[in-house]
C-alpha cells in the first residue's frame, strides 16, 4: 500500500482525510498520464455513488482531467462493478469510482482502475501520490487541447442491459426483497429484478446524500430479515454503497454469507463441470464451517490476505473461476473484473431456479463455528500489530485454541483499525479470547482517541 492509497483507493473522512485539492491533483496526473504522455486525448470515465461529499469530487475530478487535456465521461450515480465494465468493454483509458464503499457518509474515497476494469497497479498508484505530494511536474493544456465532460448515463443503462441478458431463468412469480443500502443500487437494482418477473420488495433506496448505509444495507441486514419475514418472501439480497458486495437472505430469514454463496455456487459450477481447477478462492476470514463443507463435497480451496483485490490476484494468475469474501464480495471472473452484488444476487437466483430448491436448504451444508470480530480503533495500526505484548497474547490465545479453533489479528486496509477474530466452540470462548488481545492493545496505550 502507497503513502494515500490501501487496498481499496484513498479513502477518508471528506475534506479531511480525502480533500478536494487532492481529487484535482488525481485528476491532472490520470489525464496526463494515460494522454499527453502518450501523444493522444485521454478518455476516462467516471461513476459515483450518493454521498453528498462525492459529486464535489467528480466536479473536482473533471477538472483535474480536462486541465490535462483529458476528457471525463460521466456516469452519474453507479455502481463500482459498472464503473469497471464499461471501462472494460468501451476502451477507455481508466476508470474512476467515487466511493467509500460501506463506510458512512462523511467518509469518501477514490478508486482507480486500469482499462482493463482491474484495480489499478501499484506502480501507477504510485507515480500519482508523488505528483500529490508535488514531486512531479506536469503540464497544463490550452487551446483547444483542453478537455471536456460528456454525460455517459448510457453506461449504466447498457451494464444493466447486459446483467438482465445474463440471466438464463424467468423470476416469474418468485417474491425478492432489495435492500439497496441508499446507495449506489437505488436506480438499478429494482429495474433489473423487474424486467426479469421478480415480486420486487425495496428498502432502503430513498438516498438523501447523508443516509448511505445508515443502519441499512449489507452492513445492517437484520432490516431485510426482518422485510423477508413479514412479507415471506422467497429470498432477500442486501448491498452496500457502492454495491460491489452482496448478502442474502433466505426465505426463513437467516443470513447467507459470502461464504455461503461461495459454496452455493461453487457446487452449483462443479456439478456442470464449469469449476475449473476444482478449486475455490477464499481470504483468511472465511470460516471453518466453509471449508468442512467444501471437504465434504471434494472441493478445493486457496486462502488469501483479506481484500478482493488479493482474491482476484490469485484468481487470475491460477484460472480459477470463483472468489470471494465473507462480507459479501464475490468475483466471477468468467464475466467481471471485481466483486458485483447485483450480478452474486442474479447468479444466487440462478441456482435457486435451477434446483428448485429454497436458500436455506441450498446453505444447509455449510455450519458455521462461532465468531466474534472486534474492530478496535488504533493511533497506529503498524504499532499496535507489532507490539511485543500484543503479539505475546495473540500466541497465548493461539495456543489455548489449538485445533478447536483460531485466531487472526490483522490491519484493516481502508480504516484506522485493527480487527482481532476468533472463531471456536462458542461465542463465550470467542468472547473471551478476543477481549483478552483487545484489552492487551488498549492496556499498551494503542487506542485512537
Amino acid at each position: 500500500m502507497g503513502k494515500y492509497f490501501g487496498t481499496d483507493g484513498f479513502r477518508g473522512e471528506a475534506n479531511k482525510v480525502l480533500t478536494f485539492e487532492h481529487a484535482i491533483k488525481i485528476g491532472r496526473f490520470l489525464g496526463w498520464y494515460y494522454g499527453v504522455r502518450q501523444g493522444k486525448k485521454a478518455q476516462i470515465v467516471i461513476g459515483k455513488d450518493t454521498r453528498r461529499s462525492s459529486y464535489m469530487f467528480e466536479y473536482a475530478l473533471c477538472t483535474g482531467l480536462m486541465a490535462s487535456g483529458a476528457d471525463a465521461y460521466i456516469m452519474h450515480v453507479t455502481t463500482t462493478p459498472s464503473v469497471a465494465y464499461i471501462t472494460r468493454v468501451d476502451d477507455f483509458d481508466c476508470g474512476i469510482m467515487i466511493s467509500a464503499s460501506h463506510n458512512p457518509f462523511y467518509d469518501n474515497g477514490i478508486k482507480l482502475l486500469n482499462g482493463n476494469g482491474e484495480k489499478m497497479d501499484e506502480e501507477t498508484i504510485l507515480k500519482v501520490e508523488e505528483y500529490i505530494d508535488d514531486k512531479l511536474e506536469i503540464p497544463v493544456a490550452d487551446g483547444k487541447d483542453i478537455g471536456r465532460t460528456v454525460d455517459y448515463v448510457a453506461g449504466r443503462n447498457r451494464y444493466i442491459g447486459h446483467l438482465i441478458s445474463m440471466s438464463r431463468y424467468s423470476f416469474k412469480d418468485v417474491r425478492v426483497g432489495l435492500d439497496c443500502s441508499n446507495g449506489a443500487a437505488w436506480q438499478i437494482a429494482k429495474g433489473i429484478f423487474d424486467a426479469l418477473g421478480a415480486k420486487t420488495y425495496v428498502i432502503n433506496a430513498e438516498p438523501d446524500g447523508y443516509n448511505i448505509n445508515m443502519d441499512c444495507g449489507s452492513t445492517h441486514i437484520e432490516h431485510l430479515q426482518q422485510l423477508v419475514r413479514d412479507k415471506k418472501l422467497d429470498v432477500g439480497f442486501a448491498y452496500d454503497g457502492d454495491a460491489d458486495r452482496c448478502l442474502a437472505v433466505d426465505e426463513k430469514g437467516n443470513v447467507i454469507t459470502g461464504d455461503h454463496i461461495l459454496y452455493i455456487y461453487g457446487l452449483y459450477m462443479k456439478e456442470r463441470g464449469k469449476l475449473l481447477n476444482n478449486t475455490i478462492v477464499t481470504t483468511v476470514m472465511s470460516n471453518f464451517g466453509l471449508y468442512k463443507a467444501l471437504d465434504k463435497v471434494g472441493i478445493g480451496y486457496e486462502k488469501t490476505k483479506v481484500g478482493d483485490k488479493y482474491v482476484y490476484e490469485n484468481m487470475v494468475a491460477n484460472g480459477h473461476r470463483i472468489g470471494g469474501e465473507q462480507s459479501g464480495h464475490i468475483i466471477f471472473s468468467k464475466y467481471e473484473t471485481t466483486g458485483d452484488g447485483l450480478l452474486t444476487s442474479l447468479k444466487l437466483m440462478e441456482v435457486m431456479l435451477a434446483k428448485r430448491k429454497p436458500m436455506s436448504e441450498l446453505a444447509a451444508p455449510v455450519v458455521f463455528y462461532p465468531q466474534v470480530l472486534k474492530n478496535v480503533r488504533v493511533k497506529s495500526k503498524p504499532d499496535a500489530q507489532n507490539d511485543p505484548d500484543v503479539q505475546a497474547a495473540v500466541k497465548r490465545v493461539a495456543e489455548a485454541l489449538g485445533d478447536d479453533g483460531r485466531i487472526l489479528v490483522r490491519e484493516s486496509g481502508t480504516e484506522p483499525v485493527i480487527r482481532v477474530m476468533v472463531e471456536a466452540g462458542s461465542d463465550e470462548i470467542c468472547e473471551k479470547y478476543v477481549d483478552e488481545v483487545v484489552w492487551q492493545i488498549e492496556k499498551k496505550g494503542h487506542l485512537a482517541k
